[in-house]
């Protein structure tokens, strides 16, 4: 990684009015070949301008990124769509009227003018417009599509703030625009368009449900999609190695039936005594915090399993404060593949490096 720079600049904007004058720093910053943290509707990114190789290679070099993992290009209208796609079929704008701007990554076969260094050398080049003021407004005086992951170091949990940026990245990177949280707080929903039936490469904000039935038919949803392994090859962001992980030791106890959540209980409360001597912290929801009690372990609530968006939304900030607690061991508890709970369990579990306990 490279050396840490004397300073990381900090434009704090509106989420919704950002101030000009710190768009267009932030643009010259980007145009110069620098790198620049922007928020989007779902997390942070860590943009360089596309076209630029030692710009886009610097990305990896500072997040420590493997560069056969291949970034999401950033537009701010369909018509940059046009220029870094080769074939946009019908049933891609059918998604793009629906769901852009919004958190829907389309892998799409690559135009010419897309540098191999996004793509990790494959043929294909996701895209999406971001739901962003901040990320809209950066993009169009660019004037050109914006590469970004998400800005964190590799396997780390994604940021939802700037503070999270600055944590990993301070230092490394020229400058962050700051609008505060962000609305997801889990990365976009990736779908490959260029098999037949669409592939789920990522379950993200947007559930692959509702993709479906714009569709009028099914997405296939392979096992490195749920989190269960993971792909031969690094198709999209996040189909390959470790991801969104805490320092700590992290097991994820998951049911066949969360309709009853005494057995999951039951086998969190069994791993926490077992953990003897360990600083231990559970990640619960509503529904379980009480029948924790008494347990020597700090419990960190994610929401309500009725409200699955505020669970997604509070999950990477959990996993990072869990670090800053000092826990040894997490145990998160498992929610139902539905909706974003799909999402919820493809990080949890690649964030465990697959360490999975049936509730018994």
């Amino acid at each position: 990684m490279g050396a840490r720079r004397a300073e990381t600049l900090v434009f704090k904007v509106d989420p919704e009015r950002p101030d000009p004058e710190a768009v267009k720093a932030a643009a010259r910053i980007l145009r110069g070949g620098g790198l620049v943290a922007f928020p989007t509707e779902t997390v942070y990114g860590l943009g360089a301008v596309a076209s630029n190789p030692r710009a886009v290679m610097r990305i990896f070099e500072v997040k420590r990124r493997p560069p056969d993992n291949p970034l999401i290009l950033h537009v701010s209208s369909v018509e940059q769509l046009f220029e870094v796609a080769r074939e946009v079929p019908p049933h891609a704008l059918k998604l793009v009227d629906r769901f852009w701007p919004g958190p829907l990554t389309l892998v799409l076969p690559k135009s010419e003018r897309v540098i191999r260094e996004v793509t990790g050398g494959l043929g294909k080049v996701a895209v999406r417009m971001p739901a962003h003021p901040v990320a809209l407004a950066l993009i169009r005086e660019v004037g050109e599509p914006i590469a970004a992951p998400s800005a964190n170091l590799s396997g780390r949990p994604s940021p939802t703030t700037a503070q999270h940026v600055l944590e990993d990245l301070g230092g490394l990177i020229e400058a962050v625009l700051d609008a505060g949280e962000t609305l997801h707080g889990l990365e976009s929903t990736i779908v490959d368009l260029t098999s037949d039936p669409p592939v789920l490469l990522r379950p993200g904000a947007l559930p692959v449900e509702a993709v479906e039935e714009v569709l009028g038919r099914r997405v296939l949803v392979p096992d490195f999609a749920r989190g269960l392994g993971e792909a031969d090859r690094a198709l999209a962001p996040g189909t390959r190695y470790r991801h969104y992980a805490p320092s700590a030791q992290l097991v994820v106890v998951e049911a066949l039936d969360y309709s009853d959540l005494g057995p999951l209980a039951s086998t969190v409360r069994r791993l926490v005594e077992e953990a003897r001597g360990r600083r231990v912290c559970i990640l619960c929801t509503e529904e379980t915090e009480g029948l924790y009690e008494g347990l020597p372990a700090t419990l960190l609530k994610l929401g309500s399993r009725r409200e699955i968006f505020t669970v997604a939304r509070n999950l990477f900030k959990a996993l990072r404060e869990v670090d800053s607690l000092g826990c040894e061991l997490v145990i998160a508890e498992g929610f139902e593949e539905r909706g974003l709970g799909l999402a919820v369990m493809n990080r949890l579990r690649k964030a465990s490096g697959f360490q999975i306990v049936r509730a018994s």
